[in-house]
């Protein structure tokens, strides 16, 4: 039975095989030589509220031949306190696989499970960044990714494993208490810089990327966390720093103003929604890969 819930363990091979069928995927859209979710029904769970995480995997379902039951964990016994293992021995037994978005990293290990964002990695999101890149920039290998605000939260861990799979350089430029631990780069084994500097992160990068400084969970430490995170935000300032073709990319929903000026993600919104509308490939190459490789 096959997975999809972190950049950490998924395979090199795999992960390039996901990126390459996404091209395909992308260019044959509304013309699909098979359906490989034919017949089937999947389940998504989310505890957290979403639009293009749930958007895009219910078209990709659907266009992939399959059926999408939708189920808000407030309105299942799972709101109610029934273990999580228990609810995935009750699917496992009626669908075919499930696509989670929530808070702590769970076992659904009964059913053929896909990570749609939780607090510790956002797999989808950042296979999607790299399909965008090199979409636009050819091999993410041997490049220069730098990342701006939170580099503790779900979507730079999700790079730091990429950085190393995919043998890319990472920096990282956050305040000391939203930076990752120093176990965790060396866990990754990969090409990664953490400083406080927006600069020197900045320098030479290929790609300039942020996310939102309050995350969903976050918003009791707003104050906290914008005063501490107001010198990081991207702009023209930073993009005069990078490569003159670096890409800026923002996995939305962007908070102008905030960790983006909003002149700067104007500028560059044709490659942000670019970047919004390849979560459907991506995913739909995903979903084919749990079901065919």
């Amino acid at each position: 039975m096959k997975h999809l819930l972190s950049i950490e363990h998924l395979a090199k091979e795999d992960i390039e095989h996901i990126l390459k069928r996404a091209g395909t995927l992308k260019k044959e859209r509304g013309n699909h030589s098979k359906l490989p979710l034919r017949d089937q029904t999947w389940a998504m769970i989310f505890s957290k509220s979403s639009t293009r995480t749930r958007v895009s995997f219910e078209v990709g379902v659907h266009e992939l031949g399959g059926k999408l039951l939708f189920l808000n964990a407030n309105d299942i016994q799972l709101g109610r306190g029934e273990p999580i293992k228990d609810t995935a021995r009750v699917l496992g037994r009626m669908v075919h696989g499930a696509i989670i978005r929530t808070y702590a990293q769970s076992d659904y290990s009964q059913i053929p499970t896909i990570n749609a964002l939780t607090d510790w990695e956002h797999p989808c999101q950042i296979l999607t960044d790299i399909f965008t890149f090199q979409e636009k920039r050819g091999p993410i290998h041997g490049k220069k990714v730098a990342f701006f605000g939170d580099g503790a939260c779900n979507v730079p861990i999700s790079w730091i494993f990429a950085s190393a799979k995919l043998d890319f350089e990472l920096a990282i430029s956050a305040p000391p208490d939203f930076q990752p631990s120093i176990e965790l780069i060396q866990r990754s084994k990969g090409n990664i810089t953490v400083t406080e500097n927006p600069d020197e992160a900045a320098a030479n990068s290929d790609l300039l990327y942020t996310d939102v400084w309050v995350s969903m969970g976050k918003e009791k430490e707003a104050v906290e966390r914008l005063e501490k995170l107001k010198g990081f935000q991207i702009n023209s300032g930073t993009k005069a720093l990078a490569a003159p073709d670096a890409l800026v990319m923002h996995c939305l929903p962007a908070y102008r103003d905030k960790e983006i000026a909003e002149s700067f993600f104007e500028e560059h919104a044709d490659t942000i929604f670019d970047q919004a509308e390849n979560r459907l490939h991506v995913q739909k190459a995903i979903l084919e890969w749990i079901v065919c490789r």
